[in-house]
């Protein structure tokens, strides 16, 4: 690839970013954007996926958690034999198995945050529901008794 080409692919990009970008605000034709105007934009967040969305989260991450562990302790038991017999590539595979242990912790780390955060989302998202709720017929009680 030349840099000409390059440099068009970058300008390409950047042309059609400023035509999907638009924040807090209506399109200039004045369709649907947020606020209930039709458009479709607007964020739903239903219970039952944030629940199937926060169990796939934790699933992956048990399956991570076990399928990334199965090689681990034949890497290590391998990397002190070679280690023992004076080869160098006994400590590379050290290395290699202390960086995929570091790696999968991570990515473990990362599915319990999902995981958590929606389960966090949905508790929350009833509170809320709960919240409003109490307000709207405390609100429509006290109207009555005046």
């Amino acid at each position: 690839m030349s840099w000409d080409e390059w440099e068009q692919l970058k300008a390409d990009a950047a042309g059609r970013q400023d035509e999907r970008m638009q924040l807090n605000q209506l399109p200039a034709e004045g369709g649907g954007g947020g606020g209930g105007g039709g458009g479709g934009k607007d964020l739903v967040v239903r219970d039952n996926e944030l629940g199937k969305l926060g169990k796939l989260a934790y699933d992956l991450r048990e399956r991570f958690r076990t399928d990334s562990d199965l090689a681990r302790p034949s890497t290590f038991d391998a990397s002190i034999e070679l280690f023992n017999d004076g080869l160098d590539t006994g400590s590379a595979l050290t290395e290699l198995h202390d960086a995929w242990n570091s790696k999968t912790r991570t990515v473990k780390e990362a599915c319990a945050h999902i995981s958590n955060g929606l389960d966090f989302a949905r508790s929350q998202h009833a509170k809320d529901d709960v919240k409003i709720e109490t307000a709207i017929r405390s609100s429509v009680i006290e109207s009555y008794l005046k």
